[in-house]
């Protein structure tokens, strides 16, 4: 038996473990529902209503090749376990997982399970994330050689495992425990391949051509941008095949006559350059699982430990701070799963320096939203939004400023918060400054209808500020900065180090490195 363990690379295409697992003999393919998984707090059901239906495109592509899905339900060394006592499994192959510390301790006990029973594991790299990396020097160059080898094409018959016992009708439940609840994301992107391949052609051959002018924007973001980050996060596509996809795209519009070629070269380049920064920040949660529930620079610590403010907790994360614009962004999100980059960064800026909230609660909320959720990507994100990184620029956003910036006319936010619908355009953006005459003839009295602000966000800003900068003006700071700098900072440009930076700009503390978005 080549036992083939899918996890979070649910396609036939490009999987070098299906390939080399049917190249060596019989194959039994497994998918593990580990409800003690989708108990945790990062996890949802809107992650797992996507994830189902990406299983069920992939057992139908394995069911082509001659081969079905099983799925089984518990702790996967149990299921191994059950399996190899009734069967006897000569080989465990899957990818390379880098996810969150549940996960990173669960392969920890694969390994040990398989040297126990001797069975030998085969794990392959599937991003460019690299394993037992020693430093970053030459990661660029490894990201870019693996991204250029040759995609392993579907096979066309894979020999599969016959045995009584093996499971070949095995249903996927539509929730991983009874317990779970459907968390109502009412948009929610389908899953599955096949939607996936739909995403990036019509991303390279239409969508795509306005990407760098306009994935800042919530309004047209959503069209936009690729929309693949749920897809590659759950495996239907290879990152692989993805930066392929775009190299080939860049190739056929760079020779097109320039009249013809529209925004495609700025647009292409600007999205494979999210390619590599995919793998840059997964790498640092492969080298540093901690940083899920740590500080990255250890000076952070109890900074933002203290108390925290439940009211101002809930207000952020149901959309009702009173800020039209950072409360459209999160009923967005609730609604859809998915909003764009910069709101995202938004919204955790605003949780961790107006509100002070420590950044792990705000995280694990934003992760049970987001169903493209990619722990590497997101928690790295997390603390570079919250300022806690050490080594990279601390950026706060002025929710107004934002709002003026990205939605000018205040079409995103009518849609997302009706109450201020008849609000007019001089007060979209700070309903709170309207007189009682104006709130009662928009039919919005502000503390009635729509919160007031739930604090004065520039003041909040500039004690945040103060208590940053407090943090990172000693030299022992700028030691720690350094080392963290060497292990995870990103070698594509050679900068100076955090403790030699000096940056002097408008909107630019030299001293802190602090960017004021206000």
């Amino acid at each position: 038996m080549e036992l083939v363990w899918f996890k979070r690379d649910l396609r036939v295409f490009d999987h070098e473990p299906l390939s080399r697992a049917a190249s060596a003999g019989e194959v039994v393919a497994l998918y593990v529902i580990e409800p003690e998984y989708w108990q945790l707090p990062d996890t949802s059901a809107r992650q797992w209503l996507f994830l189902r239906e990406c299983l069920i495109d992939l057992r139908q592509d394995l069911l082509c090749q001659g081969v079905n899905l099983q799925i089984c339900r518990g702790a996967v060394t149990d299921i191994f376990t059950q399996l190899h006592r009734k069967f006897g499994i000569d080989r465990l192959w899957s990818h390379e997982e880098t996810g969150n510390l549940w996960t990173f301790e669960r392969d920890i006990a694969v390994g040990r399970w398989v040297r126990s029973v001797g069975v030998e594991w085969t794990e392959l790299p599937q991003h460019g994330v690299v394993r037992r990396l020693d430093d970053r020097d030459r990661w660029a160059s490894s990201w870019e050689a693996r991204m250029g080898e040759a995609i392993i094409p579907a096979l066309e018959k894979v020999r599969p495992y016959l045995a009584d016992g093996i499971d070949r009708t095995a249903t996927i439940p539509k929730l991983p425990f009874d317990e779970m609840h459907d968390d109502a994301c009412l948009a929610r992107q389908a899953g599955g391949r096949t939607e996936a391949l739909q995403l990036l052609k019509s991303f390279l051959t239409d969508r795509g051509s306005r990407y760098q002018k306009e994935m800042s924007s919530p309004l047209t973001a959503q069209h936009s941008c690729s929309r693949l980050s749920a897809h590659i996060a759950f495996g239907t596509l290879s990152i692989r095949e993805v930066s392929q996809a775009v190299t080939a795209a860049q190739k056929v519009y760079k020779s097109l006559p320039v009249a013809k070629r529209g925004g495609w070269g700025k647009a292409l380049s600007s999205y494979a350059a999210r390619l590599h920064w995919h793998c840059h920040f997964i790498q640092k949660l492969e080298d540093d699982p901690s940083h899920e529930v740590n500080n990255v620079h250890s000076a952070y610590a109890g900074m933002r430990e203290e108390t925290v403010n439940r009211d101002w907790l809930q207000a952020w994360a149901k959309g009702q701070t009173g800020f039209p614009f950072i409360d459209a962004c999160m009923r967005s999100l609730i609604h859809s799963g998915w909003i764009n980059f910069r709101m995202r960064a938004m919204l955790l800026s605003f949780a961790c320096y107006q509100l002070w909230l420590h950044w792990r609660e705000p995280g694990l909320h934003l992760a049970r939203l987001f169903v493209d959720y990619e722990p590497g990507i997101h928690w790295n994100q997390v603390q570079m939004q919250s300022g806690t990184t050490g080594i990279n620029t601390v950026r706060m956003y002025n929710p107004v400023k934002q709002s003026v910036d990205q939605d000018l006319d205040g079409v995103f936010i009518r849609t997302w918060v009706p109450e201020l619908t008849n609000v007019d355009n001089v007060f979209i953006h700070e309903p709170w400054k309207m007189s009682m005459l104006e709130q009662q003839m928009a039919g919005c009295i502000i503390g009635r209808h729509y919160p007031e602000p739930i604090v004065d966000h520039l003041a909040a800003a500039r004690v945040a500020r103060e208590k940053v900068h407090a943090v990172r003006s000693t030299k022992e700071f700028r030691r720690e900065a350094d080392g963290i700098q060497q292990r995870h900072g990103s070698r594509k440009k050679r900068v100076p180090s955090p403790a030699k930076r000096k940056v002097v700009k408008k909107g630019v503390d030299s001293s802190t490195q602090m960017t004021l978005d206000f």
